[in-house]
């Protein structure tokens, strides 16, 4: 034969999900960085904020391993242990970062502005909301109810804990659209401010947006983005488009604010059949 079926999908989008720190809630990812740099601190090992930041959207333990294999990090360590970080570093930071972690959560669970009018465009639309994270369920625990204080109540939520891996690997989101009983994969849009976020949803077959300035890519409050003089905040901006971009980004925008006409984008690609 010449030709031959092929199947594709015409209707609208049916869900979003959303990242939590950085996207949804805690203007510059704030409160897992803090607690990395304290971690290794506590090793006698002092890091860089931007070190902290770099593997940001990872499960925690991950991210403590990652950060532990950075060149300028395991030298550090070295010069002080005489050797490189190995697991039981990593298994004996992650143990000192829950508590600290669970600790200061509260304190950054301000919902980022925004948050709750999107969502309420979202609900208009027909969309279920679901959610992934790199944090634990005990500290989600606490991140869902300062959100339902503040108003957001997302449908699902999906921990790294709760699947075989977590970002990049595409299985919370999977277990999203488990949750929401919903499909197919692309009738969803991911939302995130990592690069990780952005890999995960593109191994799970779904429409991506990046989230460049209140999360972790700038990593400053808004007063301190304000404060920045133009010209280096305009080139910090740029460069998190840049990034998210290259990572494969459908589309990259400042904040959640500036999600909702992106829909109406998508939905008029699915429409004409194109895919993620």
């Amino acid at each position: 034969m010449e030709f031959i079926f092929h199947r594709s999908y015409r209707g609208p989008l049916k869900a979003v999900l959303l990242d939590w720190a950085g996207t949804t809630m805690d203007y510059g990812c704030m409160a897992p960085a803090i607690v990395f740099m304290s971690v290794f601190k506590r090793k006698g090992v002092e890091i860089t904020i931007g070190e902290a930041r770099e593997p940001m959207g990872a499960h925690k333990k991950v991210h403590i391993r990652q950060i532990s294999k950075n060149e300028g990090v395991a030298t550090r360590w070295a010069q002080k242990y005489g050797r490189k970080p190995n697991e039981e570093d990593v298994e004996a930071m992650f143990k000192d970062f829950i508590p600290l972690q669970l600790d200061c959560l509260a304190q950054y669970a301000d919902l980022i502005p925004g948050t709750l009018e999107a969502v309420a465009d979202f609900r208009r639309r027909g969309l279920k909301i679901g959610s992934t994270t790199g944090y634990t369920e005990e500290m989600m625990d606490i991140l869902q109810s300062e959100a339902k204080r503040r108003g957001y109540v997302p449908d699902s939520t999906v921990c790294a804990t709760q699947v075989p891996a977590g970002r990049p690997h595409p299985f919370m989101c999977l277990q999203n659209a488990i949750n929401l009983q919903t499909y197919p994969m692309e009738a969803f849009v991911k939302i995130g401010d990592t690069l990780p976020d952005i890999e995960e949803g593109l191994n799970a077959g779904m429409w991506t947006i990046g989230i460049a300035k209140t999360g972790n890519e700038i990593g400053l409050l808004e007063d301190q983005i304000s404060a920045l003089d133009p010209e280096v905040r305009n080139t910090r901006l740029a460069r998190a488009y840049q990034r998210m971009s290259q990572t494969g980004a459908h589309y990259v925008v400042d904040g959640i604010a500036d999600v909702s006409p992106l829909l109406d984008k998508i939905n008029a690609r699915l429409a004409v059949g194109e895919r993620p």
